[in-house]
C-alpha cells in the first residue's frame, strides 16, 4: 500500500480500494473518495458535511483548534489593524495585495458602480413597508440580473470582473436603500469622495436637508466589521452560492441565494440572538443565575455568542472587536452601556467557568458585532444586511474561483434513502 493512500475494504465481499490522501498548505489531510462508488459501488453518509470537503481553495484557511483565520495567508487581526475593506476585497478577488496604483485603480471602479439603476429602485416600492430588509436583499440582488442580462456571461473572464465590481459597489447602495424605505425617508445617493465604510454610513443615516458628518471612529470600526465578515471559508451561505452557481445560474441568483442562507439564525442571524439574550439577562446582579441556567441541560436557555461551528478556540474576529467596542462607546459617550458591561462580565465568567473551558464556549464575532452595530444606531433587523454586504466580496471570490476550477461540476450530493421499497399503485377504490 503507497504510503500517501488509504486502503478501503469492503467486508461484504472482500473487494479493496486504495484511496489517494491529499494534503493542502494547512489543515488537515483529507482522502479522495471520487472513486469509491465507481469502484465500490458506495456513498459515504456525512449529514452536515462536517467531515466533508466539497472543493480545494487558495481564499481562506481557518484553523479552529487554534484560533486561526487567514486571507489569502494574511492573519485576520493584521488586515483588520493596517488594512481597509476595499484593499482586503481587492486581496480576496485578486489573491495578492494591491500596489497603491492597483488600489486606486479599483477603488475607482467601485466608485463608478455604487450608483443603481433609478428603475430599479422603484422596486422597493413594491415591498411593505415593514418587510425584512433581508427579504429586500434577496429580492433587489437577484433582480440585478435583469439589468445586466447582456454582461452575464459566466465564463467570459471580463464579464466575471465587472460582475464583482458592480456587486461591490451597488450592495452597500442596495443595503442601505432597504434601511431607508423602512423609515419612509429618501434614499440617500452614494458620495464618491467618502471611502466605503464613511459612504455606507452617510447612506444610512444622512438625509438631504442636513449635511452628514462621518465619524471617523465610527467610519473605522465598521470597516472592520466588513473586513471581518468578508470570507469565512465554505460555511453555509458561501456552499449556497458555490452551489447555486455550479448549476451555471447567473452570479447576482448565485448571490442572491447566498443572502438567503445568511438570513438564518444559526448563521448570520446570530448578532441579532446576542442583543435579545442581553436584554433578557438585563443587569450584571443576573449573570450568575443565567451562567446557572444555560449550563443545566433542562433548560432551553443558552448563551449566545459562544461557541462555534469551526473554532474550538478563541474566535480571533471576536478580539479585535471587543476592544473595537470600547472605542466606539467612549466616543459616543456610553462607555457606560450597560449591555457592554453584562457582554464583558459574561465573557470573563466564561473563559473562567471549568464548564466553558471544558466545552470551548468561547466569544464569537458575533457577541461583539451586535453591541457595536447597535451603538451606532444600526437596528436589530439591519444586522444580518450588514453581514450580508461584506459577506458578498467572499462569496464572489468563491464563485470567480470555483468558475475557473478545472474540476467544476454541477453540485449533487446523494442520501442514504430508508423510505418504503418498490410497491404498486392502488387504485382509490382498493385502498
Amino acid at each position: 500500500m503507497a504510503k500517501n493512500t488509504v486502503t478501503i475494504t469492503d467486508n461484504r465481499n472482500g473487494n479493496s480500494l486504495e484511496l489517494p490522501i491529499q494534503q493542502g498548505t494547512a489543515g488537515p489531510p483529507v482522502v479522495d473518495i471520487r472513486g469509491l462508488y465507481p469502484e465500490l459501488g458506495l456513498f459515504t453518509l456525512d449529514p452536515g458535511y462536517k467531515s466533508t470537503a466539497a472543493c480545494t481553495s487558495r481564499i481562506t484557511f481557518i484553523d479552529g483548534e487554534k484560533g486561526i483565520l487567514l486571507y489569502r495567508g494574511y492573519p485576520i487581526e493584521q488586515l483588520a489593524e493596517q488594512s481597509n475593506f476595499t484593499e482586503t476585497a481587492y486581496l480576496l478577488l485578486k489573491g495578492e495585495l494591491p500596489t497603491q496604483e492597483e488600489l486606486d485603480g479599483f477603488n475607482g471602479l467601485i466608485r463608478k458602480h455604487s450608483m443603481v439603476h433609478e428603475q430599479l429602485l422603484h422596486l422597493y416600492q413594491g415591498f411593505r413597508r415593514d418587510a425584512h430588509p433581508m427579504a429586500i436583499m434577496v429580492g433587489v440582488v437577484g433582480a440585478l440580473s435583469a439589468f445586466y442580462h447582456d454582461e452575464l456571461n459566466i465564463h467570459d473572464q471580463q464579464d466575471r470582473e465587472r460582475f464583482a465590481v458592480r456587486l461591490l459597489g451597488k450592495v452597500a447602495t442596495i443595503a442601505a436603500a432597504s434601511y431607508k424605505h423602512a423609515l419612509g425617508q429618501p434614499f440617500v445617493y452614494p458620495d464618491n469622495s467618502l471611502d466605503y465604510a464613511g459612504n455606507l454610513l452617510k447612506m444610512l443615516f444622512g438625509v438631504p436637508a442636513e449635511k452628514y458628518e462621518v465619524n471617523p471612529i465610527l467610519s473605522k470600526a465598521l470597516d472592520k466589521i466588513l473586513i471581518l465578515h468578508a470570507d469565512h471559508e465554505q460555511n453555509a451561505s458561501t456552499s449556497t452560492v458555490r452551489l447555486a452557481g455550479s448549476t451555471g445560474a447567473n452570479p447576482f441568483a448565485a448571490i442572491s441565494a447566498g443572502i438567503g442562507a445568511l438570513w438564518g439564525p444559526l448563521h448570520g442571524g446570530a448578532n441579532e440572538a446576542v442583543l435579545a439574550m442581553l436584554a433578557e439577562i438585563g443587569d450584571v446582579k443576573q449573570v450568575p443565575k443565567f451562567i446557572k441556567r444555560a449550563k443545566s441541560p433542562d433548560d432551553p436557555f443558552r448563551l449566545m455568542g459562544f461557541g462555534h461551528r469551526v473554532y474550538r478556540n478563541h474566535d480571533p474576529r471576536a478580539r479585535v472587536l471587543r476592544e473595537e467596542a470600547k472605542k466606539v462607546l467612549e466616543a459616543l459617550g456610553r462607555l457606560e452601556d450597560p449591555r457592554f458591561k453584562l457582554a464583558l462580565e459574561l465573557e470573563r465568567i466564561a473563559l473562567e467557568d471549568e464548564y466553558f473551558i471544558e466545552k470551548k464556549l468561547y466569544p464569537n464575532v458575533d457577541f461583539y458585532s451586535g453591541i457595536i452595530e447597535s451603538a451606532m444606531g444600526i437596528p436589530t433587523n439591519m444586522f444580518t444586511v450588514m453581514f450580508a454586504l461584506s459577506r458578498c466580496v467572499g462569496w464572489i471570490a468563491q464563485w470567480k474561483e470555483m468558475m475557473v476550477d478545472p474540476d467544476l461540476v454541477i453540485g449533487r450530493p446523494r442520501q442514504l434513502y430508508e423510505g418504503a421499497g418498490p410497491r404498486d399503485y392502488l387504485s382509490i377504490e382498493q385502498r
